[in-house]
């Protein structure tokens, strides 16, 4: 399925109105553009680096609110308690550590959905597996952007590199992969994504769960962290025994009964 922009004719007051939006018409493009390529949601992204950002909304697709908290001293985490009424104003959490001891923390105590992984620098610290597996046994993810790798050949080669040495300690469980675009021509498709997470050390069924199932268990999680008890989620199971039997010739089931 291909993208195709159009130029549009716009007039005096067009022109007011997208000054008037400012940083947010590159956003409202993107979010336009998303259901052409296949996807179903969409999270908006409010990153608080101690400045909260906002950005359009679209209606063509499921929008999730979302929070990105980048800690770089243990006192930050106390926005992340589970009793704040701004916390649950979200449907995603997520936590970008800049520390070893706060990636620590983030996998161990935190309530979060999401842990950021910093692609476009080399790594301060390497992954252990003791809070890695913590994490993983707490339903977080972490999360690998893409969008680094297609702009620079620097970042790419951090993004690789930093995807790799966390694949060898989770080996390729609870991995969420996204773009955080901000334009239009920095989107790739699902299968596209999935083929980029091959270079990140992910196996073919990883890297389709990377953008596809592992999705959707963030979003569950983030319910969870809302509600009181939990969210149950049903899965229609498959009848093979009953199939099985119901292929089988007259004779050879008289055989299996006796």
């Amino acid at each position: 399925m291909s993208l195709t922009i159009f130029p549009k004719e716009s007039n005096q007051q067009d022109q007011t109105k997208a000054k008037s939006l400012g940083t947010l018409t590159p956003s409202i493009h993107v979010h336009k553009a998303l259901p052409l390529m296949g996807y179903s949601a969409v999270a908006l992204n409010h990153v608080i680096d101690f400045k909260e950002k906002k950005q359009g909304t679209s209606k063509r697709i499921k929008v999730l609110t979302r929070l990105t908290l980048i800690v770089s001293d243990p006192s930050h985490c106390n926005l992340l308690r589970s009793t704040s009424a701004n916390i649950r104003l979200y449907d995603i959490i997520a936590v970008f550590p800049k520390t070893e001891k706060l990636f620590h923390i983030a996998c161990t105590t935190l309530d979060v959905d999401l842990v950021c992984i910093n692609v476009t620098e080399k790594l301060p610290f390497y992954f252990r597996r003791p809070p890695v597996n913590m994490a993983i046994d707490r339903g977080i993810y972490f999360e690998l952007l893409y969008t680094p790798a297609i702009k620079d050949s620097t970042m790419r080669r951090y993004t690789i590199s930093n995807a790799i040495s966390l694949m060898q300690i989770c080996k390729g469980k609870n991995i969420v992969i996204s773009s955080a675009a901000e334009r239009p021509l920095e989107l790739r498709g699902p299968y596209d994504v999935a083929n980029l997470g091959l270079l990140f050390g992910l196996s073919e069924s990883e890297a389709k769960a990377a953008v596809s199932t592992n999705c959707r268990a963030t979003m569950l999680h983030g319910e969870t962290r809302k509600s009181a008890c939990g969210v149950v989620y049903t899965v229609k199971k498959p009848r093979k025994v009953e199939e099985e039997e119901t292929t089988l010739p007259a004779c050879k089931k008289a055989k299996t009964q006796a």
